[in-house]
């Protein structure tokens, strides 16, 4: 930049040559210097104004500016660009997209929609929307317009039921109901449109009722207007899902976001300048208090009666229960490939289990108070000669058993003589003789008979690896001494003198 001094040896000199190359030549400068410091000097010390270039596009400027003014700014260059060839446009595309969007701005500098601020109430409003966290996972977001109070938690869907189960836990966790929540025309609240007029659905207007909230909706194609629960999405996949994810499951995704909502609404909200959670304490005081019960939320569950089996018949299979509610009514419910059986009187699950096959069943010893016992045929004597028999004891039932079991059609006539047997031996022997034929399988009263006479000098069962004890004879022994060299000479003497 030239110096005063340097711009009035520049105009001397000019006025001397009176050409621009002869006072540069004379200033030590260029020509064009001297050209732009006389034409400043000439307009008054001003920069002279500079000229519009022209450009391939002015021939068809008017033309977008008219299509973008019957369209209110909507209309695109790629829609526009054929009318403009049409029209003697020989242009880029790229060239012409600068055009359109000059003609935008200037269309929506006349055109403002003349927002301003929204003004919140305590207990008024509730913001809510749903955003996609990305890897199945869905995260919705509410926030308590006057607090700023946030609630976020993740899904694996955006079906009604899940939209309804989470906004009565944000209920829940806010402590109570406002008047208002806000929501825009989100398509599982949406039961259709009438003359712009959103109609909600039957589940929808359920809750709202039992909650007691007015159901709002926004404009169509206008998220400004939940402007605040849209930075809340936008800030929960910057600060929550970007740093965690990839998240292991929907559970750990929730304990995370529990987490950061206990975080964020725990410091000085930027806008406000205020702790929300300190907020709601106030706000809650104008909150609309929780009904007592929380409604039913989607479909009615499906119900069962319990048989005098202790079971459920669902899928044509069974599924037991615990016996205490045999004959009352139970609901079923499939989750996350398990079967789930409540008791509707307490709302307590009191059955798991794994989906079994038509035609099986899938029985929980604890259900019944352990494992199945095993088949058991006990003996139920009716004569007096059988109860007799069976007053020996365990004994005298095994020996009953494994005689009928062997095919014994004389059995009823063995009782008799058994018990004649009693009478000539007595019952210790009796029994013994019992044991002893049980232990060698012989089933008749002839062999119980063999065993009585045979007495007690028969050899006895043992266990294997038990120590086999006999009682010899006694029989006299000699010393070793006996057997030396020196009493073989006296036996030989002996000998000889006999």
């Amino acid at each position: 930049m030239k110096s005063s001094g340097e711009v009035m040896d520049i105009i001397a000199a000019y006025r001397e040559v009176g050409t621009y190359r002869g006072a540069a030549e004379m200033c030590g400068t260029t020509h064009k210097t001297v050209k732009r410091i006389i034409e400043r000097a000439l307009a008054g010390d001003k920069a002279p104004g500079r000229k519009r270039r022209d450009h391939n596009y002015d021939p068809v400027a008017n033309l977008v500016a008219d299509k973008v003014k019957a369209t209110a700014g909507k209309m695109s260059a790629k829609r526009l660009l054929p009318l403009a060839q049409a029209a003697g446009y020989a242009g880029s595309a790229r060239n012409f997209r600068r055009l359109v969007a000059d003609a935008k701005k200037a269309w929506r500098r006349g055109h403002h929609r003349g927002r301003r601020p929204a003004v919140w109430t305590p207990g008024e409003m509730l913001v809510i929307d749903w955003g996609d966290a990305g890897g199945g996972l869905h995260v919705f977001c509410a926030v308590l317009a006057w607090s700023r109070m946030r609630f976020v938690r993740f899904a694996d869907n955006e079906r009604a039921e899940t939209t309804l189960a989470l906004l009565a836990e944000c209920f829940e966790e806010l402590g109570g109901v406002p008047k208002v929540v806000l929501a825009d025309r989100m398509g599982c609240l949406k039961g259709g449109v009438v003359a712009n007029k959103v109609i909600p659905t039957a589940d929808y207007v359920r809750l709202a009722t039992h909650y007691a909230f007015r159901p709002d909706w926004c404009e169509a194609a206008d998220p400004e207007s939940k402007g605040i629960v849209e930075n809340l999405v936008g800030y929960a996949k910057r600060d929550l899902v970007v740093p965690l994810a990839p998240f292991d499951d929907l559970t750990v995704a929730n304990v995370a976001a529990r987490r950061w909502c206990a975080e964020v609404n725990a410091v000085v909200h930027s806008e406000i300048c205020a702790v929300p959670a300190e907020r709601l304490a106030a706000e809650r005081e104008v909150l609309t208090g929780l009904p007592s019960l929380r409604p039913a939320i989607g479909k009615p569950p499906i119900t069962r009666k319990v048989d005098k089996l202790s079971c459920v018949r669902f899928g044509s299979a069974r599924y037991s229960v615990p016996t205490h509610l045999i004959g009352a009514t139970v609901a079923v419910v499939e989750s996350d490939g398990r079967l789930l059986i409540t008791d509707l009187a307490t709302g307590e699950i009191v059955a798991d289990h794994a989906p079994v096959a038509p035609g099986e069943a899938s029985v929980a010893d604890e259900h019944y108070g352990g494992p199945r016992p095993a088949p058991r045929r006990a003996a139920r004597p009716k004569t007096e000669t059988e109860k007799a028999f069976l007053a020996l004891g365990p004994i005298a039932e095994t020996f009953l058993t494994g005689s009928a079991a062997s095919g014994n059609t004389r059995l009823a006539a063995d009782l008799v003589e058994l018990a004649a047997l009693q009478a000539a031996h007595g019952e210790a022997a009796l029994l013994a003789a019992l044991e002893r034929a049980v232990a060698f399988r012989r089933w008749r009263a002839e062999d119980v008979r063999s065993i009585l006479a045979a007495g007690a000098g028969t050899p006895q069962v043992r266990p294997a690896g038990d120590a086999l004890v006999l009682e010899l004879p006694y029989v006299p022994t000699r010393p070793l001494t006996a057997y030396t060299l020196d009493q073989f000479d006296v036996l030989e003497q002996i000998g000889d003198a006999s």
